[in-house]
């Protein structure tokens, strides 16, 4: 049987490797039209912290 708090984990993981990855794709190919504040970064920032956050649920919850 999986934890549920497992299973939040791995999910905040998978989200955070998809934002870092967008994030990183902003960073090599900008969009023709930019948000307000681009320069800031915001999927690279928020996408760690989701990966880091998704990292410590796993690791907290898991018997290994």
């Amino acid at each position: 049987m999986i934890s549920i708090w497992i299973f939040i984990g791995l999910l905040l993981v998978a989200y955070g490797f998809l934002i870092m990855g967008e994030g990183m794709y902003e960073l090599f190919v900008p969009p023709a039209h930019p948000v307000v504040l681009a320069e800031l970064r915001a999927p690279l920032w928020w996408g760690a912290l989701i990966l880091i956050l998704g990292g410590v649920f796993v690791g907290a919850n898991s018997k290994w």
